[in-house]
């Protein structure tokens, strides 16, 4: 289904708008409302954070909606089965570290996801090199598993990770933890045009990007644009998410200046 999307997109001239949004934030309720509510007003993907207590690759921000929803009592059992009884037309994509899916077990959790009609997973702390086990189940169960890559990764990893890499690959647009930033890396163009040269499957890139003006930069050179951090200070801030999301979408429009 995600492979899917990116077609139809690249046909309409498109980049699609992938939204990051921490499931139990700010409750269980309200994060599936809002998951039903990006995927109506422009959103193409969804990644649904599953909430940690030491998200490492997260920032402030992320870490902030993790401890409401872990203290609100949110657990991937309760998020997979909350993500079963709303059907949306558009990939969802779980993001997680590794110890809450290795308590859930992993048969059991790729299961469970098929079954909520998930499309793929993004694991930040699991490595390419041992991922096999992951990647099995996922053609199993036809869901993707998707690697990230840096601009620190070295040329001979990401030519591994794009081999192992299904839906999209995931490329970070700076060094550092998630949050929204002002200026982006000044060679993040670069990095993204090094990595589309070594593979024909579509590219994403995450963390920092939270102004239209950032999409329009870097939407000729990838495939996808994550946004997280702005989403959900947005949520914790009220601010109108249907108007914001129209927006953002509006400017991964390749032809639109």
């Amino acid at each position: 289904m995600i492979e899917e999307k990116f077609n139809e997109l690249k046909q309409r001239g498109e980049t699609a708008l992938i939204i990051y949004i921490t499931a139990g934030f700010p409750s269980l309720k309200e994060s599936m409302n809002n998951t039903v509510l990006l995927s109506k007003n422009g959103a193409d993907i969804i990644e649904i954070g599953v909430p940690f207590s030491d998200p490492v690759a997260d920032g402030p921000t992320i870490q902030h909606s993790s401890e409401v929803a872990l203290s609100n009592g949110v657990t991937l059992k309760k998020i997979i089965k909350a993500l079963k009884k709303i059907n949306l037309d558009i990939p969802l994509v779980i993001m997680s570290y590794l110890n809450p899916l290795l308590a859930y077990g992993k048969e059991k959790l790729f299961k469970d996801m098929r079954d909520a009609e998930i499309s793929g997973i993004i694991i930040p702390d699991l490595p390419a090199e041992d991922s096999n086990e992951w990647t099995s189940l996922g053609n199993i169960y036809n869901i993707d598993v998707i690697f990230l890559i840096a601009s620190t990764t070295s040329p001979e990893r990401i030519e591994q990770i794009v081999k192992k890499s299904r839906g999209f690959i995931y490329c970070i647009s700076v060094t550092g933890t998630t949050g929204a930033r002002d200026k982006l890396s000044t060679g993040i163009l670069s990095f993204l045009r090094e990595v589309k040269q070594l593979t024909n499957k579509p590219i994403a890139v995450g963390f920092g990007i939270s102004t239209i003006e950032q999409i329009k930069l870097l939407r000729n050179d990838v495939d996808g644009i994550i946004i997280g951090s702005r989403i959900i200070n947005a949520i914790k801030n009220q601010e109108d998410i249907k108007k914001l999301i129209r927006k953002f979408k509006q400017a991964t429009k390749i032809n639109n200046v």
